[in-house]
């Protein structure tokens, strides 16, 4: 589980879907990165995220590390978002008998985990079927 700090740093990307968008050759990264994988560029502009794409693949979880045993067994999948993104996230609000590749899916924010004796509710986006 990533500390306070961290996840506290990693809010634009966890709250508003924010990636960055090189301008030289207009690839997407989220998170966004420093120097861009195709062309080299160190220049890129905030952008938001498509929030609707499709499942690629998924998975069921069932033997969860400890900070999610209460969840288990829950579904994990890959959707490839509209604007090309992929990202990975738990599936939400369907059985595992719904699930399929090429499912609609769109991002919802949601309740992850709570962390330590103060209980610090962090939160995340998650797939829920369209």
């Amino acid at each position: 589980m990533p500390t306070p700090a961290k996840y506290w740093r990693e809010i634009p990307q966890r709250y508003r879907l924010e990636a960055g968008k090189c301008q030289a050759c207009g690839q997407i990264y989220f998170p966004p990165r420093q120097i861009c994988a195709l062309c080299g560029s160190r220049e890129f502009t905030p952008t938001r995220l498509a929030e609707k794409g499709k499942l690629l693949t998924y998975t069921i979880i069932r033997v969860p590390p400890h900070q999610f045993a209460d969840l288990a067994p829950y579904a994990v999948g890959i959707a490839e978002l509209e604007d090309g993104v992929r990202l990975t996230a738990q599936i939400v609000d369907c059985s595992f008998e719904e699930l399929r590749v090429g499912m609609p899916v769109k991002i919802e924010f949601r309740k992850i985990y709570e962390e330590g004796q103060a209980g610090i509710i962090c939160y995340g986006y998650k797939f829920v079927p369209e």
